[in-house]
């Protein structure tokens, strides 16, 4: 049993941030499942959205926040985050975040969805500058302790106390060494859930790998609540390309000028959906480039802003640009072929203002929950901002607390007493594939209740064989994540069926209008 003073499930931009604010008052422990920049925060190209321009408001980033999320949004929540956006970016100038400059302001960028120019940006790899100075920072503090390569399997709560607790109180958490393929018990004061989101549940995504949903997983099995878990966002424009799979044109190009048009006509087509064309939020590009690609029988459509000057998309845009150079590809001559593929989990587990979940001693923050600041659809830049202010919540209310956080009492070790090793990994293998596949055409972009219902059969089907095969075998990195994939598949199937309207991301043919209130589907376990 290894003990810490707080716990931190996952190490980007959230996780990191409340490492940092505890770390002066006590030790912690930051687990990856991977590497320590393997989540979703180094893949962030657009930046962070924060009013800093004498010409915006606070109320305008409120109201374009509210009218993205579609009145699903906690206006409470979406207050709290964007007031508190101003300070969030002035701690990352302080710990050296490069932001680009204009004549000695902080040069502002502006996306879809956004009324004023207002997202602080890195070139277009914010995300791995922001990334980068956390994990600095971070490992220069001697109370925090970064420990890479720890595939979390389940919360440690009052069940597995020694002298059983049925409180529901978290102590930690159950991980496996992937280098030494031991499962150690870690435990502390509180956990802080930060390990992403669930993109990976789809067969296109452009999240990293290991984003399998794990924390909202662990959390349901724990006892937590989970909500909004059908308001999943399609990126409207993921690169087409055979060999190279998950790359981001950010929604950046679009705020400066791109246009999308049919491949085969030229024809500019967004004016056809929405009045904002291009600069429309993006569950609506998405929808619009689906259709396109569904009703012309397309396999992409083009992005395209080489009317605008080359040096200026090239200076703008450099690692796009360089990365599309080396596939052949010259945005400043031609356009870039691009489809929408899975990118944000909206919903999550439920937490409040302090970043607290409904388990004591569980705490969470970023992509993993659902704060009530995106609402049905996440406004552009609107993540990253959401982990620097929940992470900040979290460690505030932990220290406030410290004194009635009990030290964490015996709990028992991991029994594989009655398991061997795996001689069928296929069976892994097979599973993951066949989730992906039929969740991007059952529960993709355009739903109807029948393609809903067959993918919950299958989900019933795979439920049982999942579960016989994880109590038989060592758990293994793959069958973790297949095993909470599956939890997460069933949980927005779940939440899609519940949802009689269509609102935001969540887009079904068999209740094609929005109903007059605005309800969050909250699922119990």
């Amino acid at each position: 049993m290894n003990e810490s003073d707080i716990i931190i499930i996952g190490s980007g931009a959230a996780g990191l941030t409340a490492a940092i604010a505890l770390a002066d008052h006590c030790r912690v422990l930051v687990l990856a499942k991977g590497e320590l920049t393997g989540g979703s925060t180094a893949w962030a190209q657009g930046g962070i959205a924060a009013v800093l321009d004498a010409g915006d408001t606070f109320d305008n980033h409120i109201n374009d926040t509210m009218v993205a999320g579609a009145g699903l949004n906690r206006r409470e929540t979406v207050e709290f985050v964007i007031e508190n956006a101003p300070q969030a970016i002035e701690r990352l100038v302080e710990m050296g975040v490069p932001f680009n400059m204009d004549e000695g302001a902080l040069h502002l960028t502006r996306e879809g969805g956004h009324s004023h120019r207002r997202i602080v940006h890195v070139d277009d790899a914010t995300g791995w500058a922001v990334q980068a100075a956390l994990l600095k920072t971070a490992e220069a503090h001697p109370n925090i302790t970064l420990l890479p390569g720890q595939a979390c399997i389940d919360l440690i709560t009052g069940r597995h106390e020694e002298r059983y607790s049925g409180s529901g109180r978290v102590w930690g958490v159950y991980a496996l060494d992937q280098a030494s393929g031991k499962v150690h018990a870690h435990v502390a004061r509180a956990t802080i859930l930060a390990s992403g989101g669930a993109g990976r549940v789809y067969q296109f995504s452009t999240a990293p790998r290991g984003a399998t949903g794990d924390g909202i997983a662990m959390a349901w099995r724990a006892g937590a609540r989970v909500s909004n878990m059908e308001m999943m966002q399609f990126h409207p424009t993921c690169l087409y390309n055979l060999e190279v799979k998950n790359f981001l044109i950010t929604e950046a190009v679009r705020g400066e000028g791109g246009i999308l048009r049919h491949p085969e006509t030229g024809h500019r087509y967004m004016p056809d959906y929405d009045e904002r064309a291009e600069l429309a939020p993006r569950d609506i590009v998405a929808r619009a480039n689906d259709d396109q690609i569904k009703r012309f029988g397309l396999d992409y459509v083009h992005l395209d802003i080489s009317d605008k000057d080359p040096d200026f998309v090239a200076g703008h845009f450099p690692n796009i640009y360089e990365k599309l150079m080396g596939l052949g590809i010259d945005m400043t001559k031609q356009p870039i072929p691009v489809v929408p593929a899975q990118h944000y989990t909206c919903g999550g587990v439920l937490i409040d203002l302090a970043g607290r979940t409904d388990l004591p001693g569980l705490y969470a923050a970023g992509e993993v929950t659902e704060s009530g600041l995106h609402g049905a659809n996440r406004l552009a830049s609107n993540s990253l901002l959401e982990c620097f202010v929940f992470g900040e919540a979290a460690a505030r209310d932990i220290i406030a607390r410290w004194d009635d956080l009990d030290t964490p009492p015996p709990v028992r070790p991991w029994d594989e007493s009655r398991v061997t090793d795996s001689d069928e990994e296929v069976v892994i293998k097979q599973n993951w594939t066949e989730i992906r596949r039929f969740m991007w055409n059952y529960v993709g972009i355009v739903r109807t209740t029948k393609r809903l219902e067959r993918a919950q059969h299958r989900i019933q089907m795979m439920t049982h064989e999942v579960e016989d095969y994880y109590g038989h075998f060592r758990v293994t990195t793959d069958l973790i994540e297949l095993r909470n994939l599956l939890q997460c598949a069933e949980l927005i199937v779940k939440s899609a069926l519940h949802r009689k309207e269509s609102r935001g991301l969540h887009y079904t043919l068999d209740y094609p209008d929005m109903a007059a209130e605005a309800v969050d589907t909250v699922l119990v376990p």
